[in-house]
């Protein structure tokens, strides 16, 4: 692995603060979302993140980069919107009770 490649991951914060924002927004005005948005917070966190500053469950940012890269095509930091944010965790808390039967 290269240099480059190899300090990415501890330069590279992650998701930005605008998107950040949007994704606690977005959970916090659907109550309902909420016990599949923490599933899926605790899933996408970097390994040990209370260890980091800021100590929040945030995911890595090769993870992230490659989530909005997928979603939204290109490079460059992406900000999702709420109707996708409250899709995707709608979508992931179905397929959770789905595997349960």
């Amino acid at each position: 692995m290269t240099d480059a490649i190899a300090g990415s991951h501890r330069t590279d914060p992650g998701p930005g603060a605008g998107a950040v924002a949007a994704v606690v927004v977005a959970v916090a005005r659907r109550p309902w979302l909420w016990p599949s948005a923490v599933a899926q917070a605790r899933r996408m966190a970097r390994p040990r993140w209370w260890r980091r500053w800021p100590p929040l469950p945030l995911p890595d940012a090769a993870l992230w980069r490659f989530r909005m890269q997928t979603a939204y095509g290109g490079e460059g930091e992406h900000v999702p919107s709420g109707h996708d944010v409250a899709s995707f965790v709608s979508w992931c808390g179905a397929m959770r009770r789905w595997r349960r039967q």
